[in-house]
């Protein structure tokens, strides 16, 4: 399969610049030809916005990338949601 020519780093670049992200994980599941990720972003643009228009910004900011991908999957945090995802997901850590 070809190289869809976007890399794990150039799309964390574009995320962490266009959409001012405090905290980026991206994963190519595609076994290295950039076809398929699973991205997770926690910005403070996110404040105040529904899952859906959430979804609509990071897929118009990243519109050229997501088109040369076959598979785009995101989970957007804001800063605090995801502070306190850590917290339980630690907290859930310890008593298993």
């Amino acid at each position: 399969m070809a190289h869809s020519g976007v890399t794990a780093d150039s799309l964390k670049t574009a995320i962490l610049e266009r959409l001012q992200a405090d905290h980026v994980e991206i994963k190519d599941l595609s076994a290295g030809c950039g076809q398929m990720y699973e991205v997770v972003i926690v910005s403070s643009l996110f404040k105040g916005t529904r899952l859906l228009a959430r979804h609509k910004l990071v897929n118009e900011k990243l519109k050229d990338e997501i088109s040369r991908v076959h598979a785009f999957s995101q989970k957007s945090y804001t800063p605090e949601e995801w502070l306190k995802k850590q917290q339980q997901e630690t907290k859930e850590g310890a008593t298993a």
